[in-house]
């Protein structure tokens, strides 16, 4: 009998330092300045709310590198929570990863991906058939190897990192500056700035959302105990920069009002720079930040669906490998196949509230399961700077926007909410029908 075949280590430090990156970089840092600027109506504010959500997603980093130097094995963040806590609750994040989490998000891009790409190119497809041959071409591209999969992300995020350095350059050098003098506060110190800068957290941490799925391919990083928090750090703190550049021209050029009147800040930016070529360069930009989100999502989720197949809590197929591609090829399908039906059956922005309220949840969870194993006395490699109070900042930041948003949204979060709880029956019978020895585990 031949032996079965085992994931490919074959992912450094700089392809990890740009899958880190292109998790992170899509349509949002494109879109959202606007919504912010909604809620927050002067430039001090709503750089300050785009600066406290960068401290989140770095503390977030800072956790996810000490986690990952616990347990550098495929999966990540899943297990992560089933070696804190127990095989259950990582089932359900693995289930609610697919079903609303990863998939939702992606969906959501490749919505966002093919209206960008009607606009640039002008060409008469609609918009549903764009999204899912997107998604379907990124499928049989990381069916093909972890190695092509790295590769075409890496370009992808090379790409779009150059858009919005773009962007940064044209507002700063050629657009003219706007207002001036306005005021640090837009209403007096009170509750309501508060709830309202809360408000602000939430479509900004979704822009800063997807860092941890970088850790999803620990088991085909080379050195992933040295590699995976390194890359963690840099590519968080990569993009906080990049993220930090970009508002700051949007306030810049457009001024906190205009900025809250303009749908497409960024085009408006670089339109004022250059003109409509101005407008058509960032569309093609934003075409491809989109593409390249949707590629690191398709190359990094299915490694959870693949964990939870060999821990025998998912179905069986899912769990093969390859021979040749030595990559879950059935977990990759899977994933592709799910994020297009429900970019063929949600609107985006229904999509992303029943995302941030479940996405959330598991971020804060995780952060908490950094204190369960500092309890046990296991120490990584790497030791998270300011532990507990850096990781308790993360937490309730996280828990923070799982609440504004499921205030503002109860509709939509209660649909997020509804698909988890619907994976907890499925547990049981997944565990019942299989005699593997973690899912016997249980949830103790």
């Amino acid at each position: 009998m031949t032996e079965a075949p085992s994931l490919a280590r074959r992912i450094g430090l700089f392809d990890a330092v740009l899958l880190i990156m292109g998790g992170i970089v899509g349509s949002g840092i494109f879109l959202n300045p606007y919504v912010v600027a909604r809620q927050v109506g002067t430039p001090f504010l709503i750089l300050l709310a785009w600066v406290v959500g960068g401290l989140i997603a770095l503390a977030g980093a800072l956790v996810y590198a000490e986690l990952a130097s616990l347990r550098p094995q495929a999966g990540g963040q899943y297990v992560f929570l089933r070696e804190a806590f127990n095989p259950g609750t990582a089932f359900l994040y693995g289930w609610a990863l697919l079903l609303v989490t990863q998939s939702g998000g992606m969906a959501a891009v490749a919505v966002a991906f093919a209206r960008y790409f009607a606009e640039t190119t002008r060409l008469p497809w609609p918009e549903p058939v764009v999204a899912v041959s997107a998604l379907a071409l990124l499928t049989v591209v990381n069916c093909l190897g972890v190695a092509v999969g790295t590769r075409v992300q890496s370009a992808l995020m090379i790409t779009k990192t150059v858009a919005v350095l773009a962007l940064v350059g044209a507002g700063l050098f050629f657009a003219p500056a706007t207002g001036g003098g306005e005021p640090l506060l837009d209403r007096p110190a009170s509750l309501g700035l508060v709830t309202a800068f809360g408000a602000a957290l939430v479509p900004i941490l979704f822009a800063y959302g997807g860092w941890q799925t970088g850790g999803f391919l620990a088991g085909e990083m080379k050195n992933p105990g040295r590699d995976m928090p390194r890359a963690l750090v840099l590519g968080v703190a990569g993009v906080v920069v990049l993220y930090l550049g970009a508002n700051y021209v949007c306030v810049r050029v457009l001024g906190a009002q205009g900025l809250a009147a303009s749908t497409a800040p960024a085009s408006d930016v670089m339109g004022a720079a250059f003109g409509a070529r101005g407008r058509t360069l960032l569309g093609l930009g934003i075409t491809a930040s989109t593409l390249g989100f949707l590629s690191q999502g398709i190359l990094t989720a299915p490694r959870v669906y693949y964990a939870m197949a060999r821990d025998g809590v998912f179905f069986r197929t899912v769990g093969t490998l390859h021979e040749r591609t030595r990559v879950p090829v059935v977990a990759i399908a899977l994933q592709g196949a799910w994020a297009a039906v429900i970019a063929l059956s949600g609107r985006y922005e229904q999509i992303i509230n029943y995302v941030v309220s479940a996405d959330f949840i598991w971020f804060g969870l995780t952060g908490v399961s950094l204190f369960v194993f500092r309890r046990r006395g296991e120490k990584g490699a790497f030791a998270t700077p300011g532990h507990p109070w850096t990781t308790a900042f993360f937490v309730a930041g996280c828990w923070l926007v799982v609440t504004a948003v499921v205030w503002e949204y109860p509709q939509d979060s209660l649909l997020g909410w509804g698909i988890l709880l619907c994976g907890v029956p499925l547990y049981f019978l997944w565990r019942r029908g299989n005699g593997s020895p973690s899912a016997r585990a249980g949830m103790r």
